[in-house]
């Protein structure tokens, strides 16, 4: 009997040894199999020694081996009123548009494209700055471009992968990077730079509008290639102010006005349309605003589409990227709306992080139509909120 019980001690003395050593061995196996996914330097995403982690969980995580990875430096979120001047503005949109623009550090442009009078500006230190990279608003002029040209027709597809095709309507709703790439290197640098010229990039687009300064247009091919030039924009900076003459020119049929904006009483009352050049468009323009109305119906700038109580039409391109000379995140959207027969412009530009891009500046647009919607502003019938902030942005 002593002689099995010493047998089964050491047995199980022996097993306590061994267990340890094959768990190590399968535990080795098994990181062999599934190895850890390391760490990868991308912005905006939190970083561990050992773990990329989705965002939701990393948040909670308090441990000083994470931490958070911001490019940018422009802010959200601002008091984008501050420093500007109400005087000659259209005291009606500009509620309107300080009401939508809410706390994002941007700005809001609304121009009458019957004529090309700035009836307001949010943010006028941004909109006279030197530009930034007009990101997917390019496409409007890559657009133009291509059909006059003959690079595309509005029915001629593209195909964008083994079983995707779009044509011009899906290309401009879906924002198709690759489709307007195919077109830019089909026609090329020269050709690319005449129609942009063209619709006003690479000059001022206002008639002697105080602290203005022009957007810029590359001398050459930029470095990222044609494809990203025709697509985000590359090599190029637009102004809001540039981007509202150019959509005027789709919204009034095609005459490219020097923006005028109005400070005096005397100044209004001699206000007089001035034409920089007439743009050809006749043939191409049905299929351009059927594009850019389905990007709101269906496309990128679906929070533009308000679903307002009264009859509506809004056109628009939506632009998302960053812009690396600032450093800032961008969310662009430019934009005509028809309401009662009545036409108005709304250009949006937010600046920031990761949370601004162009379909939430595409809502902020949608305010406004709604707005002034609310308000009778476009059968002549104003009735603004007397509380309405003019200066100061609500947070």
């Amino acid at each position: 009997m002593r002689y099995f019980s010493l047998r089964f001690c050491v047995t199980l003395f022996l097993a306590s040894l061994l267990i340890p050593v094959s768990a190590l061995a399968a535990s080795a196996a098994a990181s062999k199999s599934k190895p850890h996914r390391r760490l990868a330097h991308r912005p905006g995403h939190y970083r561990s020694v050992r773990y990329l982690v989705p965002r939701s969980t990393a948040s909670r995580l308090h441990s000083r081996r994470h931490m958070y990875s911001n490019p940018y430096t422009s802010p959200t979120f601002a008091d984008s009123t501050l420093g500007d001047s109400v005087d000659g503005e259209d005291l009606v949109v500009r509620r309107a548009a300080v009401q939508a623009l809410g706390p994002y550090n941007g700005s809001v442009v609304v121009v009458d494209p019957a004529n090309g009078r700035v009836l307001s500006i949010v943010n006028q230190k941004l909109a006279f700055e030197s530009g930034f990279q007009p990101c997917s608003t390019i496409k409007l002029v890559t657009t133009v471009a291509g059909l006059t040209e003959g690079a595309i027709t509005p029915d001629s597809s593209i195909r964008i992968s083994r079983r995707v095709a779009f044509d011009l309507d899906h290309a401009l709703a879906r924002s198709n990077n690759y489709y307007f790439a195919t077109i830019g290197d089909r026609l090329g640098f020269e050709k690319i730079s005449h129609y942009a010229r063209l619709m006003g990039l690479g000059e001022k687009a206002g008639w002697n509008i105080a602290g203005e300064e022009p957007g810029t247009l590359p001398p050459e091919e930029p470095k990222e290639g044609m494809g990203m030039m025709t697509s985000f924009g590359s090599g190029i900076y637009l102004t809001p102010l540039q981007l509202a003459a150019m959509v005027s020119v789709f919204a009034n049929g095609g005459t490219l006005y020097y923006l005028q904006y109005p400070r005096t009483p005397e100044e209004i009352a001699a206000f007089q349309p001035k034409t920089k050049r007439q743009i050809d468009l006749t043939r191409y323009l049905p299929e351009i605003r059927e594009g850019m109305n389905d990007a709101v119906e269906f496309g990128t700038a679906r929070r533009a589409n308000y679903g307002g109580p009264l009859p509506q039409t809004i056109y628009g391109k939506t632009g998302t990227c960053s812009d690396t000379r600032t450093p800032t995140h961008l969310g662009w959207f430019g934009s005509y709306g028809e309401i009662d027969g009545h036409k108005l412009v709304v250009v949006v530009l937010l600046t920031g992080g990761h949370s601004v891009n162009g379909p939430v500046a595409s809502g902020i647009a949608g305010q406004v139509y709604r707005i002034l919607g609310e308000q009778n502003y476009f059968s002549g019938q104003q009735t603004a909120s007397a509380g309405a902030p003019l200066l100061a942005t609500a947070f």
